[in-house]
């Protein structure tokens, strides 16, 4: 299937894409808030800038869209169909800075909690995946105590 907008117009749609506040992000900064967990946003001081830092854990949060940063099988990590090199390209990049921002906050200390888009999609999935959150981060309070 091709394009329906030109490459100058593909490229201003694809920029106006947010990276920051988006629907997911903000799901799980309200449920943390509401489970009493305090966080900055955007860590501009770590490596990554992951969305929302814990600082009392020591524990950062990245939520993660699953086309950009290529959750494993998922149907919403699809490669379009034009320019599919500079597209492969582009998301080994980004795996390859994921990796490295991970491995990086390892090494300062910091734990690292990803969350998918489409995991937050479902309720159930949803309410599984903030419980995983919440021990997570209840099990670094314990270990600092």
């Amino acid at each position: 299937m091709t394009d329906v907008f030109s490459e100058e117009q593909r490229s201003y749609v694809m920029s106006r894409v947010g990276s920051k506040n988006t629907k997911p992000e903000l799901l799980i900064r309200s449920f943390l808030h509401r489970n009493g967990f305090r966080f900055r946003l955007h860590g501009k001081d770590l490596p990554g800038r992951p969305d929302l830092v814990l600082p009392k854990y020591k524990s950062v949060v990245f939520v993660h869209g699953c086309f950009w940063h290529r959750h494993q099988n998922c149907p919403k990590a699809t490669v379009p169909a034009t320019r599919r090199s500079f597209w492969e390209e582009k998301f080994e990049r980004n795996q390859k800075r994921d990796r490295r921002n991970l491995f990086q906050l390892r090494k300062l200390g910091w734990r690292s909690i990803v969350v998918w888009e489409c995991q937050l999609a479902k309720e159930t999935t949803r309410r599984r995946i903030q419980k995983r959150l919440l021990a997570q981060l209840s099990l670094v309070s314990s270990n600092s105590k």
